[in-house]
């Protein structure tokens, strides 16, 4: 049996993972999909779109989608389901994880690399990450929850752009680009987001390509994220601006940041794999994505490596093309990394 697609959805309270899980729960989409819920949540989809009486916690919808709620944990949620769909009981194509508004993904995304039956049975397609524009940067800045749900996206919503200035949304999305610069941005009209952009997106596909935004990946300038353009609007009041007092260019002290690493000379093989172990062993609880395309001494094929926390894997990717420069490129997303004793440490893995 082919592994079931997982979509995992996150994003702070009031950004419209509900408007969405509601679209895919009732419209005609032609697709069977099993939506978990965290039952925990602030927004109970069951209260809205559901009317049972049962104690049963898996309901049918009429468009063939499944909705069943978090009584135990999420684990056994999903071994019941499994069982259920190769039983014959339930059938499904897919699974949506809704988590609440006030969680980390880290923990649900590393089930499906810990869990050796999870891991046999699904395969985790991507975090889409739900931001609404109106409250955004005040619950960044003052939520790490909020922050951390950006360092995982491998997909980021922005809802409720039409009820701010344009300046702020350039703000706010020049911020998530420095928080996260492999997530791409999409502007989306209160949750409701077209399918075809929520599923198989490959974000956790350690042969999909590594998107890095373009002008992230410029020769380090210092990174001060300053540019010209990317101003506030006279509103602008959140204190981390204030305390600088030069006027309204914004530099947020963000606590999860990123990074790109670039080399053109080849890796060694041992030498990385040890500063890996190493960092991973120090830095992994606060690690929150990292992955790359690297050049390895004594391959001919690019290998691929990514990472959760202290989980990671890599793989060989394609052959390296005639005349293509063999350039390795690392992103790291993660909770106050010291970047410097990162660059030095793989400067070092370099033949």
């Amino acid at each position: 049996m082919s592994l079931i697609p997982v979509t995992i959805l996150t994003g702070f309270l009031g950004s419209g993972k509900t408007t969405l899980l509601k679209r895919i729960l009732t419209e005609a989409h032609g697709q069977k999909i099993a939506v978990i819920e965290n039952e925990f949540g602030e927004e109970n989809i069951d209260n809205e779109i559901l009317v049972n009486d049962t104690q049963e916690n898996i309901i049918q919808m009429n468009n063939g989608c499944i909705c069943c709620s978090i009584r135990e944990d999420l684990r056994e949620t999903l071994q019941l389901l499994a069982a259920k769909k190769r039983k014959g009981i339930l059938d499904f194509d897919r699974v949506v994880i809704e988590t609440t508004g006030l969680a980390d993904p880290g923990p649900v995304a590393q089930t499906f690399f810990m869990d050796e039956e999870i891991a046999e049975q699904y395969l985790l397609d991507s975090i889409l990450t739900l931001v609404d524009a109106k409250h955004a940067q005040s619950q960044l800045d003052d939520r790490q929850e909020a922050r951390r749900q950006i360092g995982f996206a491998d997909q980021i919503f922005i809802s409720k752009t039409d009820l701010v200035a344009q300046g702020e949304v350039q703000a706010l999305t020049h911020r998530l680009t420095h928080m996260n610069p492999r997530a791409p941005q999409k502007a989306v009209h209160f949750g409701e987001v077209a399918i075809a952009d929520v599923f198989d997106l490959r974000g956790f596909n350690l042969n999909a390509k590594l998107d890095i935004d373009p002008d992230f990946l410029k020769a380090d300038e210092p990174h001060d994220h300053d540019h010209e353009g990317h101003v506030h609007g006279e509103q602008c009041d959140h204190p981390s601006h204030a305390a600088e007092g030069q006027g309204h260019h914004h530099h947020h002290d963000d606590d999860v940041k990123s990074f790109v690493f670039r080399s053109d000379k080849a890796f060694s093989p041992a030498k990385l794999e040890d500063f890996l172990g190493a960092v991973v062993n120090i830095y992994g609880p606060r690690m929150l994505r990292y992955k790359g395309v690297l050049n390895m001494e004594g391959t001919e094929r690019k290998v691929i490596f990514q990472g959760v926390h202290q989980l990671m894997g890599s793989d060989l990717g394609p052959a390296w093309a005639e005349g293509e420069k063999k350039t390795s490129k690392m992103v790291f997303i993660g909770i106050d990394l010291p970047k410097d004793i990162f660059v030095q440490g793989l400067e070092q893995c370099l033949v």
